[in-house]
């Protein structure tokens, strides 16, 4: 019998799929030995110079949130997990498991499988990597932030690792949830858990359960899990293989950016596109609306970022407020802190404006305007739309507790200047260019080269503006002092902005008229 005369063998789907990813991960422009050693390096050396320092400071530190019984360890576990839920569906919307490099998904795309057959292999490996990822962070953040960790013969140190495990379970699911269903069962499904973990917290509180609360959030998560991984992984095999493929390029466009240094490009891929209202801006004679009406406008058309403003604004300004009437200054410091992230945050729904001054000014001077039209057009919107909500929230939530820790002016001062210095921030971050070359240069010390803490503060700069100034604020002795430490901090972000749009080479009196 000769070789020709022999039956075919033809391969299952799974040697057939682990045959293409076997090949693909053996191609020529893989990262080497020395590419994964040097990041380690990197990883060693920041973790040991920037990362061991906090640590030590912040376990030296009294506890920043306590939970001394288990029916506070319920509520605050159950806050934990709808927000590590919220942000893996949230995610999953743009960045989920399924995402593969565009040329390997072409090739998988070209062949006569099944979904199924190469997508739910990738995703049970990277729901497994991400559970092991999620438990560790959990973990961390509880060891750094609580008194959970403190004591060993402690009857909350296993609940509460347990519900780092169920967190652990369904944070995963949730994040191939958000991807592979609609917007609609998302959102129902963000709608459920809130309702869920408002009730179990509820419920672990009261005296059905006792001491057990925890055990109860842990089953719940767990049989979430379950539940959801279910219909997850049924529903991969009418995932839309077209929006995959549009997924998976812009994905591979954004590591590329992320890569070479340019962090806010690569977010900016993930900005919503404006959408309806095309004919809004102009009259009905062909005129421009006023500048509110343009902001409002622009701002509308991309819907996404108008709903996160309407969550972060006004959350932030209640926790601005918060932070200013406490009585704890632990509890102050964080309440200030996150509300005034979340002011930055929320903000991003006027940065359509500010993106727009920096075409203006980075191209070539035609039919520009004069400083006058220019300041009213950039400022009247953003003004009118973070100090409203944020001051609306806030006053609300003074008169709610009254009489404050410091009088009304105080409580002004530190808010205005808290939002102050949100917005300064908020505009450095949209004059961001490209990545200087300068701040490649090396940085010699006896620890190595520390260059890359300059590039991770040019990336951030915004956060991290927002983070130093609250606390600087906070530590000084007098309103007034931290307001106008606020002001002088904004005129400088907005100072710096300017620059790197190279403003003052073409000031703004030179530019023509607009007729």
């Amino acid at each position: 019998m000769t070789t020709d005369s022999l039956p075919a063998v033809e391969a299952d789907p799974r040697d057939r799929v682990h045959a293409v990813r076997h090949r693909y991960a053996h191609r020529g422009d893989r990262a080497t030995v020395q590419d994964w050693a040097y990041t380690v390096y990197l990883g060693v050396i920041l973790s040991a110079v920037y990362v061991a320092p906090v640590v030590y400071l912040v376990r030296t530190t009294a506890a920043l949130v306590p939970l001394p019984s288990a029916e506070a360890v319920t509520s605050v576990a159950c806050l934990v997990a709808a927000a590590v839920v919220w942000g893996a569906q949230l995610t999953g919307r743009f960045w989920g498991p399924l995402v593969l490099k565009p040329f390997l998904l072409h090739v998988f795309m070209s062949t006569d499988l099944s979904p199924t057959h190469y997508l739910a292999a990738i995703a049970r490996r990277r729901l497994a990597y991400a559970g092991l990822g999620t438990v560790l962070v959990v973990c961390t953040a509880a060891f750094l932030a609580t008194d959970l960790l403190d004591d060993p013969g402690s009857p909350l140190l296993p609940q509460s690792l347990a519900v780092a495990v169920g967190i652990g379970a369904a944070a995963p699911v949730a994040w191939l949830w958000g991807q592979v269903r609609t917007v609609r069962e998302n959102v129902l499904f963000a709608a459920a858990v809130a309702v869920a973990a408002a009730g179990v917290a509820l419920l672990g509180r009261s005296a059905l359960v006792g001491g057990g609360g925890p055990w109860l959030v842990t089953g719940v998560l767990v049989v979430a899990a379950f539940l959801l991984g279910r219909s997850a992984f049924r529903a991969v095999r009418t995932v839309d293989l077209a929006r995959l493929a549009r997924e998976s390029a812009r994905a591979a466009e954004a590591q590329t950016f992320a890569w070479t240094g340019t962090l806010h490009h690569a977010l900016d891929l993930y900005r919503p596109q404006p959408s309806g209202l095309t004919s809004a801006l102009t009259r009905p004679d062909g005129r421009l609306r006023g500048h509110l009406a343009q902001g409002a406008v622009r701002a509308v058309r991309t819907r996404g970022r108008a709903l996160a403003a309407a969550v972060f604004l006004p959350t932030g300004g209640v926790l601005l407020a918060l932070g200013v009437a406490a009585p704890d200054a632990r509890l102050a410091t964080l309440s200030w802190t996150t509300g005034a992230v979340g002011v930055y945050l929320g903000s991003g729904w006027v940065g359509e404006g500010w993106r727009g001054l920096r075409d203006e000014l980075t191209l070539a001077p035609l039919l520009g305007e004069w400083w006058g039209g220019v300041l009213a057009r950039t400022l009247a919107w953003p003004v009118v739309a973070v100090v409203v909500p944020v001051g609306l929230a806030g006053a609300a939530t003074v008169l709610t507790r009254w009489p404050l820790q410091d009088g009304p002016v105080d409580a002004v001062l530190l808010t205005t200047g808290s939002v102050v210095l949100a917005l300064g921030a908020r505009f450095l971050r949209e004059m961001k260019m490209n990545l200087p070359v300068e701040l490649l240069l090396p940085i010699i010390t006896p620890l190595g080269d520390l260059s890359a803490l300059r590039v991770f503060v040019w990336q951030f700069d915004g956060l991290v503006v927002v983070l130093l100034g609250v606390l600087v604020m906070n530590g000084m002795p007098s309103a007034s002092g931290a307001a106008l430490l606020a002001l002088v901090a904004a005129a400088c972000c907005v100072r710096s902005g300017l620059r790197r749009t190279g403003w003052p080479l073409r000031p703004f009196a030179t530019r023509l008229r607009r007729v």
